[in-house]
């Protein structure tokens, strides 16, 4: 049975390896599942999943494979497992609760009047005490009650009695194009990493004392290495106010994120477009901005330039001098962009704007087209295209 599981995993696309499989395995010897299904269900999702986006298909291949989640019949009726349904009742219900399902016939019968009644009934029923419907006393249905009641089609638990949750499973993958969390931004930020020893030796270099220690007789003799760090170097422009003020919230994520993994990290802000100048403190921005020279000019090339932007504006404030909506602006904003791009080989534009919308703006195309195609939308997919395409 765990042999097809493997292959089910497989061939459902669930990135599993034969060595997670045999750490399965050895939990299993070593008794960590104990007996309960539960328990094997989290162990082996623990040690065969290595990405969220994979939970989804895994449940679907865990129902089918060991009959946890049986998947409706054509017709819409829920297949129930007797057996499964007695374990619960031994564990939940009261002896009291025990004795009126078996003065009823026990739970084969109980399943049995679930079968008729699902082929008997015609639409849908409220109230009541015998169809299976809503709000009244049937053993089967919903936001209802009854002591010995099998829960169908409700969202949640109401009086905590129904001896089995059976509602028609809907499943849907998580979604790698939602909007980002914090978390999932420092995941997908990881892929930027260079890492380099640099600087004073403060960490133990393990295999090398070994080494040093055996070629001296036995005598223990220390070698230290300086600590490993990432050392890429991250310069980001964000763009504030007008419509960004819609994506305040993702672009804080973004920021925070950031300034956790990254040990070189500078920022600055900009309105709608580059222009020549730039700056820290948004209430400062008039009187403290910074000439965008003197940033490209302080910053080497080797510094990783993401751009984050809705890049939703007039036209006119890429293309045309004087075209900023704040002040006259000697050179366009696309001459300031193209020697961005000079500078920084290394660039991308993060897009919080759905990328099915970006063909509906004219200024999102024009950024796009300037950025050479490196523009990515704020999610956790473009967010980790974006990340491959900076580590090149």
């Amino acid at each position: 049975m765990f042999t097809n599981f493997f292959y089910a995993l497989k061939a459902a696309q669930v990135p599993v390896t034969l060595k997670e499989y045999l750490t399965l395995m050895e939990a299993l010897q070593a008794g960590l599942a104990s007996y309960r299904v539960d328990d094997f269900y989290f162990l082996s999702r623990a040690t065969l999943v290595k990405d969220e986006r994979h939970l989804d298909r895994f449940d679907q291949v865990f129902g089918t494979v060991f009959k946890g989640i049986e998947q409706s019949a054509a017709d819409g009726t829920p297949e129930l497992p007797a057996e499964w349904l007695e374990r619960l009742a031994e564990k939940f219900l009261s002896d009291e609760e025990k004795a009126q399902i078996k003065a009823m016939g026990g739970f084969e019968t109980l399943m049995e009047t679930l079968k008729k009644r699902l082929e008997e009934q015609q639409g849908r029923h409220q109230g009541g005490n015998k169809w299976i419907g809503t709000a009244g006393t049937s053993p089967f249905g919903a936001y209802g009650y009854n002591p010995e009641g099998v829960r169908i089609g409700q969202d949640e638990s109401r009086h905590r009695r129904a001896v089995k949750v059976w509602d028609k499973r809907e499943f849907k993958n998580l979604d790698d194009t939602v909007e980002l969390g914090t978390r999932n931004i420092k995941v997908a930020l990881r892929r930027l990493r260079r890492f380099a020893r640099e600087g004073a030796a403060t960490e133990l270099d393990i295999p090398d004392t070994i080494r040093a220690t055996a070629g001296n007789a036995g005598y223990l003799d220390l070698k230290l290495v300086p600590e490993r760090h990432n050392k890429v170097k991250v310069l980001i422009f964000f763009d504030v106010g007008g419509s960004m003020d819609d994506h305040i919230r993702s672009c804080q994520e973004l920021f925070s994120a950031a300034r956790t993994e990254f040990k070189h990290m500078e920022y600055f802000y900009f309105h709608n477009c580059l222009y020549e100048g730039v700056w820290k403190d948004n209430s400062r921005r008039f009187g403290e901005k910074l000439p965008t020279w003197q940033v490209l000019h302080t910053y080497p090339q080797d510094y990783k330039v993401i751009v984050v932007g809705d890049a939703s504006m007039s036209p006119y404030e890429i293309v045309h001098e004087g075209g900023s909506v704040e002040h006259w602006n000697e050179e366009s904003g696309e001459t300031w962009l193209r020697r961005l791009l000079q500078v920084y080989p290394h660039a991308v534009w993060l897009n919080p704007v759905p990328r099915a919308h970006w063909d509906y703006t004219q200024s999102i195309r024009m950024i796009q087209q300037l950025m050479e195609g490196r523009m990515y939308p704020l999610t956790l997919q473009g967010l980790d295209a974006a990340m491959r395409e900076l580590n090149r």
